[in-house]
């Protein structure tokens, strides 16, 4: 790839992220740029990996190179610098890095837009400086202990090994599922240690999280807490159901307008359908990325793409006879790109 069309990527990439956040890092970029998953930056993140770099798609001149065409953006457009550093949720709580050269101020540099007003400057910069939370993993695997050699339903890095909660000295804790957010953040506030347990998801290829190590006495007093006050968080959730409620609708009829937009040629009624179908709050679709939020051309023909492949071809029967994925996608690519032809043409 030349520099200039890697330049255009990574402006384009940059653009979407400024415009949800107001401000753009490295990792934003490079996720992107399908160069990371979100699961790498995770793994990172917990302190299993020694380097960013090692995760990614690329090599670390290429990341170099991106970062370097991040900031010459970024200066372009007045974005201001902050760097930020980048902990480990492992316990040693070490530095992460994201390449192996001695200076990494090119990646921790976060550009932050001028129109931030500066409460919600001081705001990010004392939620990236904090360390993150101390990670547990629910492994899918056997696995030992890199101690005793024993194992246990979870683990937790520290200095690039895998402990057991016995050898972490964290064993005197106990697991809150996930599912009671207000007992869960009272019972983290009350505990003096405490740690996130995640596990990796294979079928979306994400960490998700299944709750938290607390101490028993803290998880008590959350209880106690919660009992104290039910009936007003009831009535709490009640009124955010409906604000989320109108706020998926408002979005879902501007995604649609935007579909009118770029797509004269698609019936209303189908706009409609795709702008509900792919804005599904918790759904992962296109329309739930950063990109779609902010209404970027090529989410929104994504979604229409999506449509046409499950509406207007065979694609599902391929799948359902045995056809690999990849294969069937390029059986149906002539009928996709005929059909967005077809979409783009004003109605007559």
């Amino acid at each position: 790839m030349s520099r200039s069309n890697l330049a255009r990527r990574v402006a384009d990439a940059a653009e979407i992220a400024l415009a949800a956040n107001k401000y753009v890092t490295f990792i934003d970029v490079v996720t992107s740029l399908r160069w990371l998953h979100r699961r790498h930056v995770d793994v990172w993140r917990q302190g299993r990996a020694a380097t960013l770099a090692e995760l990614a798609a690329v090599d670390e001149d290429r990341l170099l190179t991106t970062a370097a065409l991040l900031r010459e953006w970024a200066q372009a457009k007045g974005l201001r610098p902050a760097e930020t550093p980048y902990v480990s949720g492992s316990r040693d709580r070490r530095p992460l890095r994201f390449t192996s050269a001695p200076d990494q101020a090119p990646f921790q540099t976060h550009w932050l837009s001028p129109d931030l007003t500066e409460a919600r400057v001081r705001r990010l910069a004392e939620r990236h400086s904090k360390a993150p939370d101390l990670t547990a993993v629910a492994p899918l695997e056997p696995w030992t202990c890199a101690e005793c050699g024993d194992t246990g339903a979870y683990l937790i890095m520290e200095d690039g090994r895998s402990l057991c909660l016995t050898c972490a000295d964290l064993d005197h804790l106990v697991f809150l599922r996930a599912g009671n957010a207000a007992l869960s953040r009272r019972a983290k506030k009350e505990s003096g240690l405490s740690a996130v347990v995640v596990q990796y998801n294979r079928r979306r290829k994400v960490y998700q999280r299944l709750g938290i190590l607390v101490e028993e006495a803290a998880l008590a007093r959350a209880e106690e807490q919660c009992l104290a006050d039910e009936e007003v968080r009831l009535r709490r959730r009640e009124r955010d159901r409906e604000r989320r409620a109108e706020q998926d609708v408002e979005f879902q009829a501007r995604f649609a307008g935007e579909i009118a937009r770029l797509f004269p040629g698609c019936p209303p009624r189908r706009a409609e359908e795709i702008a509900v179908h792919a804005g599904q709050r918790g759904s992962g679709r296109v329309g739930r990325t950063a990109a779609a939020k902010v209404l970027d051309e090529n989410a929104i023909t994504l979604a229409v793409v999506a449509s046409i492949r499950h509406l207007d071809t065979d694609y599902d029967e391929l799948l359902m006879a045995g056809v690999p994925r990849m294969e069937a996608r390029d059986r149906i690519r002539d009928r996709i790109d005929e059909q967005l032809r077809l979409f783009r043409q004003p109605p007559r």
